[in-house]
């Protein structure tokens, strides 16, 4: 691999137009953590079934939210996490331990923080994509729907119910309550709440202050916002209006450039200061490359899967490090479904996006940001630097534009210092996290990409 990089770097060196990075020893702040997901690991237990709990572990994940793991049969399918899930029957008595089931979501919990990996804890429903709809709708009483919660909450966190003393700090209330608002599909067929705005309004406001009131230690949030900034514009005026607390705000995009991604946090923060909630946590807790959701849904799922959607993902992470939002969540590492890009769904073994996760955790080791000074279209790059002076740089290029061919020559320096030696990690079509020679000359390094391609330099 290295004698290839090398022919290749000799073959086309020539005349290319160079495009300067310049990192600074200027500190920005910590590293954050742009590279969470949702759910776990898979762990097997036997001998004849694959998983991906060390590759999982390895990457270093700092938070797992566990939406939608009720579609996994390998976290245990319709039996974890959901209310309807671990409460089954919603007319039995809410303070009695046999009416609650925890057996495989405890298990799907503890691999997870096994992993290395905290638990963002979502409270609620998987989306229901069917005709026939059964969680989705407003409880019948949301009070006791809150209750649940808090003995959930109980069970692993103070031990209730034979339960557990874990640090899970984040309780997110529902997930994308706005998404079919836009044209009365929630009076038809609804798809993650069969109720109104208003409707949810009320019962978020009942379930945040009762769980606020039971655990005023931990970090209780939501909605999930989907897709209506105006939604979400009146979700946050009726709890201002309302005194409701929050420790979070929520969000959601699919997109095909990181910077709509960007722009998006931007406007989030925005609308979050105007009524009053400026000062909480701003978390994207679903987001990936999506063209399109009707004919262009192919190709969304195409691209999630290769080395452009991993080169987009890389990309999303290094501009939001920089953007008012406090930490990404990639949907998703889900093994059964088209959206997961870090590992194949048939052999579970990493792909090329796994490694800007893992390349990601080196920058979060080192600790502190440093400003970079890079204005070449198409490229990204976060640089930080540790404690004993080690520097590590994180460059992505990505192009939405499949014509793209050229490989492109980049001059990296250091800001009044030279550069001694240097070590590279390369994705690119012919590589996966390969460690190549990096070329040193007069102080500077010489990093050839191609369109996609994404490199962590170690100084």
């Amino acid at each position: 691999m290295k004698k290839l990089f090398l022919i290749t770097l000799f073959l086309l060196s020539a005349g290319f137009t160079m495009a300067d990075i310049v990192v600074t020893k200027e500190i920005k702040g910590p590293i954050k953590y742009m590279n969470a997901v949702n759910n776990g690991p898979v762990r097997s237990g036997t001998d004849q079934t694959i998983d991906n709990f060390a590759e999982y572990k390895a990457a270093h994940i700092p938070f797992a939210r566990i939406h939608d793991a009720a579609f996994c049969a390998a976290y245990g399918g319709e039996h974890v996490v959901d209310i309807t899930s671990i409460f089954p029957d919603f007319a039995k008595d809410v303070n009695a331990p046999d009416s609650y089931d925890f057996t495989l979501t405890d298990i799907y919990l503890k691999n997870i923080q096994d992993a290395g990996t905290n638990v963002f804890y979502r409270l609620g429903q998987k989306i229901e994509h069917a005709k026939k709809k059964y969680g989705i709708y407003p409880p019948k009483d949301y009070k006791k729907w809150a209750q649940i919660c808090e003995h959930i909450i109980r069970h692993y966190t103070e031990g209730w119910n034979n339960g557990y003393h874990w640090n899970i700090p984040y309780w997110e209330i529902w997930n994308e309550p706005d998404l079919d608002e836009d044209g009365d599909r929630w009076k038809t067929d609804p798809r993650t709440w069969g109720g109104t705005a208003e409707q949810f309004f009320e019962f978020y406001k009942t379930v945040a202050q009762y769980l606020k009131s039971c655990f005023p230690n931990q970090k209780i949030g939501g909605p999930a916002l989907c897709c209506n900034d105006d939604w979400g514009d009146r979700f946050l005026a009726y709890m201002h209006n309302h005194n409701v607390k929050m420790d979070f705000f929520s969000w959601h995009i699919y997109a095909q450039s990181p910077l709509d991604i960007a722009n998006k946090a931007d406007r989030i923060r925005t609308m979050m200061k105007i009524h009053g909630y400026g000062d909480i946590e701003s978390i994207l807790n679903e987001w990936n490359y999506v063209k399109g959701w009707t004919k262009d849904y192919p190709y969304s799922i195409q691209t999630i899967n290769n080395q452009k959607g991993a080169a987009f993902t890389l990309s999303t992470m290094i501009v939001c490090q920089d953007k008012p939002v406090d930490m990404l969540m990639y949907y998703d590492a889900r093994v059964d479904i088209f959206f997961n890009g870090l590992f194949d769904s048939y052999t579970l073994k990493p792909r090329a996006c796994y490694y800007g996760f893992y390349a990601w955790n080196k920058l979060i080791q080192l600790g502190q940001q440093l400003k970079v000074n890079v204005d070449e279209k198409d490229v990204y790059v976060t640089a930080a630097q540790g404690k004993d002076g080690k520097i590590g740089i994180l460059i992505s290029r990505y192009s939405n534009d499949d014509n793209t061919s050229s490989v492109e020559k980049y001059k990296v320096s250091i800001a009044n210092e030279s550069i001694q030696s240097a070590i590279g990690h390369l994705t690119d079509t012919s590589h996966l996290y390969t460690e190549v020679p990096v070329n040193v000359e007069n102080g500077e390094i010489e990093v050839l990409l191609e369109p996609n391609a994404f490199i962590f330099i170690e100084i």
